[in-house]
């Protein structure tokens, strides 16, 4: 319990710390924020392939069924999320410089806006903590470690991203660096929801992990990937990417 405690205020706290450093960076351009959100984005490919995936097969009892069991899952996840997007807006264009003051020039409504990004930040950081908690739920805390250490590597860049949209909405860096701050404590709400469901029954433990493996896979390809990839840094982004994969599998390997 101490272990799934500290993975918690860790993956929460990755968010501050990324919140912090996007206080120095008023104004990031867009290739900068690509590169960022590409790394993230390999990290998060590889702790959900490598710690909920392939771990939820493993877990399972093998055969047709455990195969089954894991792709249900995926998609399950995944369409949990998806209708979370049908429920909250999604302001992509807001993640980059300059954008909130091209498309809304009215303060008021940029700040509306720029919540309502914030939100949906706030709501997909849920399922991310699910994704920690649940791999401690398999009692192989080196790969529950992995999967934790991925999401808090890839919240870091997330933090630094939500600081510009909200100084440029005109809202004041003691109030911006609080509201980021809470889209992290919902990941540590997340967490111990992950935690104690598959602690309940060993049975839906290869149908949780492989559910928050999906839900981080539809970030990935709905949201992180069409973002970095739309303002010309495609080549530099998908590099960026590949680092981000790789770095999470050599931190697989040697904890492994």
């Amino acid at each position: 319990m101490q272990e799934v405690l500290l993975t918690a205020v860790g993956v929460g706290g990755a968010t501050v710390i990324g919140a912090l450093i996007g206080l120095f960076f008023k104004n990031p351009s867009h290739k900068l924020n690509d590169i960022i959100l590409s790394f993230a984005a390999g990290i998060m490919l590889s702790a959900a392939v490598l710690g909920l995936i392939i771990p939820s097969l493993e877990s399972g009892n093998g055969g047709f069924i455990s195969l089954l069991v894991t792709v249900a899952g995926i998609f399950c996840g995944a369409i949990c999320l998806n209708l979370i997007d049908k429920l909250v807006p999604h302001l992509h264009k807001l993640t980059g410089v300059g954008a909130v003051e091209e498309v809304h020039p009215a303060k008021t409504e940029q700040l509306n806006r720029v919540l309502l990004f914030v939100i949906a930040i706030a709501i997909h950081n849920l399922p991310e903590g699910i994704a920690a908690g649940v791999s401690f739920g398999g009692g192989d805390v080196s790969q529950a470690i992995t999967v934790a250490g991925g999401i808090a590597l890839q919240n870091i860049p997330e933090g630094m991203v939500i600081i510009a949209p909200m100084i440029a909405g005109g809202m004041s860096k003691g109030r911006t660096f609080l509201i980021a701050a809470l889209t992290g404590a919902v990941e540590v709400v997340g967490t111990f929801i992950g935690y104690f469901a598959a602690s309940i029954s060993a049975a839906v433990l290869p149908f949780a992990l492989a559910f928050a493996g999906g839900t981080m896979l539809y970030v990935i390809s709905d949201e992180m990937i069409p973002e970095t990839h739309s303002h010309g840094n495609e080549r530099a982004s998908t590099y960026s990417l590949l680092v981000g994969f790789c770095v999470m599998l050599v931190f697989d390997v040697l904890l492994g």
